[in-house]
């Protein structure tokens, strides 16, 4: 064992992290990696009892049933093709507008945030549906490419999101009112991205052309009847998820298995149901759900090792010396965390963070919920920015080659839906009401 002081340990710990990470290894071998190996040099072998004991307690923490249960869910649907049904009725309604295609995707990707919560399959299902009528409709690339990653990224924010059900447990936050208090950001969101193409289009026409009349040239009547059947499905799950955990029926864990029951039973209903899909969803379910166990386990690990080692005062005392009094220091974990968020997964960020700013944050006096759902806004933003920027990844490798979407249009295209989330958090740090008054309005049961 070595005597190292706990600000050392803390530079190689944190520097380590930021250094292999960007030699392209998983981040889960990186984090365990370091936390096995400094935590061998300080502890000697008690490292690996620190270590073992973390990842023991992890993987049988019971609301993580519910990773398994709504990525189950969300691949039941997205293979479904129930979606498909929605994105066609809302191309004829708003695809006269300056924009409406855009606007129809954002829509469309706010009702799948609330239906799947896995936010490959929303941004791959957004890409695969709308990205080449947007093209060929002669939209803008950059544009068209950016609200498909944007759209899709709310499925990690609007609830069932598996991040809040991975950052409840760890922050000591109900996973139910994290479910309510997220609708309302999500919300708001999505109502910033839909008027910010709304504007641009105003000021550049020729970016979001309006669909000829001919092609949705639809009697009203045909149009509704569409639009009414195809959201039947996706309200359906919603009230079966959110209605169950808001009326205090079930806890989140229990309302991912009522989500997949339903799932299964509209698959039925609309004769979308068969073995091939339900051994997709499967395999699926097994790869998710294993790699978010995997790196939760070894970045819990790696947390072990960190607080042990006294590091953890170590942060505190950095964050609280911050100018600003205890605004500066929220600014600075924000910036800490969109930082982090440009190089390693979010998983890994709740792993490591949660456990180091959360006693930070209600020893500033502020509100645990408004505070963890201010850092998963943030981590919207963890998506869209590179070099990491898995949103962006995704939609390029699902993108057809030939509509000669690049990587630099998707990258100009997120830009402005950054800065959009930076607006957005900018609101909630006004009106923090907006993320806690829902919450509070839950009957009382799972809370």
């Amino acid at each position: 064992m070595i005597d190292l002081s706990p600000v050392l340990i803390t530079i190689i710990m944190l520097g380590g992290i930021l250094v292999l990470v960007m030699t392209g290894f998983p981040i889960a071998l990186v984090v365990g990696s370091i936390g096995l190996i400094v935590g061998y040099v300080v502890f000697g072998g008690t490292a690996f009892e620190i270590m073992y004991t973390r990842v023991y307690s992890l993987s049988l923490h019971y609301p993580f049933l519910a990773v398994p249960l709504f990525t189950f869910m969300g691949v039941v649907l997205q293979r479904s093709g129930i979606a498909e049904g929605l994105y066609d009725a809302l191309y004829l309604w708003l695809g006269g507008l300056r924009g409406g295609l855009a606007i129809a995707t954002v829509i469309f990707g706010t009702v799948l945030a609330a239906c799947l919560g896995v936010i490959a399959a929303a941004i791959t299902m957004l890409t695969l549906i709308a990205l080449a009528p947007m093209v060929k409709k002669g939209y803008d690339k950059s544009l068209a490419s950016g609200v498909c990653v944007a759209g899709g990224t709310l499925g990690i924010l609007i609830p069932p999101s598996i991040m809040l059900i991975v950052y409840g447990p760890m922050a000591g936050v109900s996973v139910a009112k994290m479910f309510i208090a997220a609708i309302f950001p999500g919300l708001i969101l999505s109502g910033l991205y839909i008027v910010y193409i709304a504007i641009r289009c105003l000021l550049r026409p020729e970016a979001g052309p309006p669909i000829p009349i001919e092609e949705r040239k639809v009697p009203f009547i045909v149009k509704t009847r569409k639009l009414l059947i195809s959201i039947v499905p996706p309200v359906l799950l919603i009230t079966a998820v959110l209605g169950s955990v808001f009326l205090g029926i079930c806890p989140p864990t229990e309302s991912a298995a009522v989500g997949s029951f339903a799932a299964i039973l509209l698959t039925l209903a609309y004769r979308k149901f068969s073995w091939d899909m339900l051994r997709y969803a499967g395999i699926q379910t097994l790869k998710v759900s294993a790699f978010v166990l995997f790196i939760g386990c070894l970045c819990y690990a790696f947390v072990g090792i960190f607080m042990s080692a006294g590091c953890g005062e170590v942060v505190e005392g950095a964050v609280l010396a911050a100018p600003g009094g205890k605004w500066g220091a929220f600014a600075l974990i924000m910036v800490i965390v969109f930082l982090l968020g440009m190089f390693i997964e979010w998983i890994g960020i709740i792993f490591i963070i949660v456990p180091l700013f959360t006693p930070i944050a209600i020893h500033l006096g502020f509100d645990p919920l408004w505070f963890s759902m201010m850092v998963c806004i943030n981590l919207q933003m963890a998506f869209m920015t590179p070099p990491l920027a898995m949103g962006i990844f995704v939609c390029k490798g699902t993108a057809a080659p030939e509509l000669g979407v690049t990587m630099a249009d998707i990258i100009k295209g997120v830009i402005p839906h950054i800065i959009l989330v930076l607006v957005g958090l900018a609101i909630f740090v006004g009106f923090p009401q907006v993320i806690t008054w829902l919450p509070s309005q839950m009957i009382t049961g799972w809370r």
